[in-house]
């Protein structure tokens, strides 16, 4: 059976959930303001060095829908503004590309298009996935991507004859099944042990690859829509450690098997169910993605930081003020607003809620127990040679 495409079943929540995107953004918000600096250093140095040019065309891949969807335009922006008032040059114009998958809550977003403090910004969308080519021939000035390109662009299925396993990746740090390897759920131990059972290198493998494929395939695209001297910024979840198996990649995804076997054991979910579920997710760790870059050879590597973010974003590494069910609730709200629609389609939509509910328990009891780091996320700034 041919790979799935990841469009057909994936979208973050629209405005009409009950656990919308736009209302359980609040770490991706975070995130982008963390990493405003790398944007700044970012905007001035391609400005510095490119000829003036009347229009300034931004792509921003995988805009989602919801408050943060227009921060890095406005940072964009603002930036620009800056460095011409300071240099006495003439602000140009900006269009700006949001792009995303076909399903995203593209009337949301049209809706909510702010005034820009009239300034001449002009705002168009672009569906369809950013692993294939989006953009006319060296279009574009400034690629920026928050929070997207760790999920891989098909959901592959097994070829496997015979009892489809559970396979619990930890690079992936989510549900990922595949025929070279098996995690078997015992069900004498059901509820707190994955057992690992041999052949790990050829899966790590596997999966390095399609991760390879997937993000060489995205660089190769974005070298031809961009000029030369073009900059690109974009922010990801990955991993810190070059061991696979590495906590922080891994960890909350054992909370929310652990739900999912809760759900089993009361009979609401069947097994099966859970061997056959796949979900297109990936996260690299830095020698990875150094070596994905240097080897498709379309960008040289200005920059790339690794950052970490507490699963909770209210939470602060002194676990002040920390409540459990409440930091529960954000994780799992959280992880809701980006992956329903993949684990409805699979399970449908009558666990949802029982779900969701017992994984926000189980993070709760965690966060109250030690400080996990899950969310490792990696910035790249580049320039297209």
């Amino acid at each position: 059976m041919a790979p799935a495409s990841s469009a057909n079943v994936y979208c973050t929540n629209a405005t009409d959930k009950e656990i919308s995107y736009a209302n359980n953004s609040s770490l991706q918000k975070k995130v982008q303001l963390k990493t405003r600096p790398f944007l700044e250093d970012t905007i001035k140095d391609m400005l510095s060095k490119m000829v003036h040019v009347p229009c300034i065309k931004v792509a921003d891949l995988g805009c989602a829908s919801g408050p943060n969807t227009f921060f890095p335009t406005c940072e964009v922006m603002d930036i620009i503004a800056s460095v011409c008032r300071q240099a006495h040059w003439e602000s140009p114009e900006l269009q700006v590309f949001l792009n995303d998958l076909p399903q995203n809550d593209f009337n949301t977003v049209f809706k909510s298009i702010p005034a820009f403090n009239g300034k001449p910004c002009f705002i168009a969308g672009v569906a369809g996935s950013f692993y294939q080519r989006l953009f006319p021939s060296k279009s574009i000035h400034f690629v920026h991507s928050s929070y997207s390109l760790h999920w891989l662009s098909k959901i592959h299925k097994s070829h496997s004859k015979g009892k489809q396993l559970i396979e619990l990746v930890s690079l992936a740090g989510f549900f990922f099944q595949s025929d070279l390897i098996d995690f078997n759920i015992r069900k004498s131990t059901r509820l707190n042990s994955i057992e690992k059972v041999d052949h790990t290198k050829p899966t790590l493998i596997c999966l390095f690859r399609a991760i390879r494929n997937d993000f060489s395939r995205f660089l190769h695209f974005r070298s031809e829509e961009m000029i030369t001297e073009g900059r690109m910024l974009l922010t990801f979840i990955g991993r810190s450690s070059t061991d696979p198996t590495s906590k922080d990649c891994c960890a909350i995804w054992d909370l929310f098997t652990k739900s999912l076997l809760d759900l089993v054991a009361k009979g609401l979910v069947r097994e099966s169910d859970i061997d056959s579920f796949n979900v297109p997710y990936y996260y690299p760790c830095e020698e990875e993605v150094r070596e994905i870059i240097e080897k498709e050879r379309s960008f040289a590597l200005d920059k790339l930081e690794i950052f970490e973010m507490n699963w909770d974003f209210e939470d602060d590494v002194f676990n002040e003020n920390f409540e459990k069910s409440r930091s529960g609730r954000n994780v799992a709200n959280c992880i809701r607003a980006i992956t329903e629609s993949m684990i409805a389609s699979h399970f449908g939509e009558a666990i949802i809620d029982d779900l969701f509910s017992r994984f926000a328990q189980h993070v709760g009891v965690h966060l109250s127990c030690e400080k996990t780091k899950y969310y490792v996320t990696i910035v790249v700034s580049m320039t297209m040679k």
